[in-house]
């Protein structure tokens, strides 16, 4: 069955200027009428049926002459109907009005003894010589959480490739760089022609620039960014310490806690150091033997030390060689 290509009533919005000049502007009398030649109007209605017979019988001419008999007849009947529910001008009484009417349809069943049930079943406005319908409550709900749905799925479907976890920054959350800037700049770089190519040992500066200038930045070039930067800080703050009191050596699976250097410092620092029992001998008194100088007294002036003294007395008590006897010969 193939569908149908006509919109939906609550999307479109009807006007006919024509036939609101032929009745001589929209006005409490002329609302309805003017409603009938919409495609909102329900040819089925009891509306249509007490119009049809109004302009065939002149007995009941007058009940499509004012709005008040039109539906004072249409209470007395069963049915699908369209009444007015809402007047700005207050049945004439008030020409400056903001030219909204309601209208409202419904469906009105018969009780003995009791009220007429009504059942509401959709309204429309009136704005000027525009007819609108207004949206299902349901309609409306189904909107919104369609809307709410869609929404989130692209947040989520967005936010799952941007976080990315290393060792040295942990988690992160960056937008990676698109992937279409990133082809058209490789396909550019590929074409470009050997006569832009620089002679060796010579620079371009104009070409330099323009490889700068269209290199995009990446996710990895705002990382290392941000990694030297945290290096730089734990440089400045704990360079002259350890990260570790104990480091783990070895190979995942097998991890070994070692001690550094300042933990074997602590501890050798914490022994005791061993009591020293040396004692020291009492030190013999020096005997002074030398004599006080002799001061010749000549005029010369100069005196003569004490050693040359005791050297002339050694020299004087020379010891003698013992003599030694004469062997005669056997």
């Amino acid at each position: 069955m193939a569908q149908s290509m006509e919109p939906q009533l609550d999307e479109i919005q009807w006007k006919a200027p024509p036939i609101a000049q032929s009745m001589g502007g929209i006005q409490t009398n002329t609302v309805l009428p003017y409603f009938y030649s919409s495609p909102f109007f329900d040819a089925t209605s009891n509306n249509a049926t007490i119009t049809t017979q109004a302009t065939h019988n002149p007995a009941q001419f007058y009940l499509i002459q004012t709005r008040e008999a039109f539906e004072a007849r249409l209470r007395t009947m069963q049915g699908l109907e369209f009444i007015v529910a809402h007047d700005p001008s207050e049945n004439g009484t008030k020409p400056d009005n903001n030219g909204v009417w309601v209208i409202r349809k419904q469906n009105r069943r018969k009780r003995d003894g009791m009220e007429d049930e009504i059942s509401a079943i959709s309204s429309y406005y009136v704005v000027g010589e525009n007819i609108y319908m207004a949206p299902l409550l349901s309609n409306i709900l189904g909107a919104r959480l369609l809307s709410t749905a869609s929404s989130l799925n692209k947040v989520i479907s967005t936010a799952a490739g941007l976080p990315t976890f290393s060792p040295a920054l942990g988690h992160t959350y960056l937008p990676q760089a698109p992937k279409s800037l990133a082809s058209a700049t490789n396909t550019q770089m590929s074409q470009t022609s050997k006569e832009s190519t620089p002679i060796p040992g010579t620079q371009d500066s104009s070409s330099m620039k323009t490889t700068s200038a269209s290199k995009p930045l990446t996710n990895n070039d705002v990382q290392s960014a941000q990694l030297l930067q945290a290096s730089l800080d734990l440089t400045l703050r704990y360079g002259h310490e350890y990260m570790d009191d104990n480091p783990l050596v070895g190979e995942p699976g097998s991890f070994l806690i070692t001690k550094s250097r300042d933990s074997q410092q602590s501890s050798q620092q914490s022994k005791p150091k061993p009591i020293s029992l040396n004692v020291t001998k009492p030190s013999t008194p020096q005997i002074k033997t030398d004599t006080p100088a002799q001061v010749d007294k000549s005029d010369t002036g100069i005196a003569k030390s004490p050693m040359s003294a005791i050297g002339k007395e050694k020299k004087a008590r020379r010891k003698s060689r013992p003599a030694t006897s004469a062997t005669t010969p056997k």
